[in-house]
């Protein structure tokens, strides 16, 4: 399966949930929902599992992220229920500073500036 990736405004972080499975193993996960700026924009709602929820840690609501993530879908009892699990978020501002690294400054000049003719 190809990379997917969705860009979009932080809108909600929604609590840690944790719990213990059947077998007796720990898990936990987190969700927060972005919302793309379409024409007609969506929201969409990602699950972070596991160690992955620490990449919520410097996110906050309003941010602008890009969101790569896998599709997963399964069915219980008949009906078939859908996961979209991110794996990596990158804050924009994280995205314009690598892209455009800040110039490096100019060269002072040399010599006298008083044969300037202004």
């Amino acid at each position: 399966m190809s990379e997917l990736t969705i860009k979009g405004t932080v809108t909600e972080i929604c609590n840690p949930e944790s719990g213990v499975s059947k077998t007796g193993k720990e898990w936990n996960k987190q969700e927060f929902v972005i919302e793309t700026d379409d024409q007609y924009p969506k929201k969409v709602c990602f699950t972070l599992f596991g160690d992955k929820a620490d990449l919520l840690m410097k996110i906050e609501v309003g941010m602008v992220v890009d969101v790569s993530f896998n599709l997963e879908s399964r069915e219980y009892n008949g009906r078939w229920f859908h996961n979209v699990n991110a794996w990596k978020i990158i804050a924009e501002q994280a995205i314009s500073s690598a892209a455009a690294p800040n110039p490096p400054p100019l060269p002072e000049p040399e010599g006298d500036d008083s044969d300037l003719p202004f």
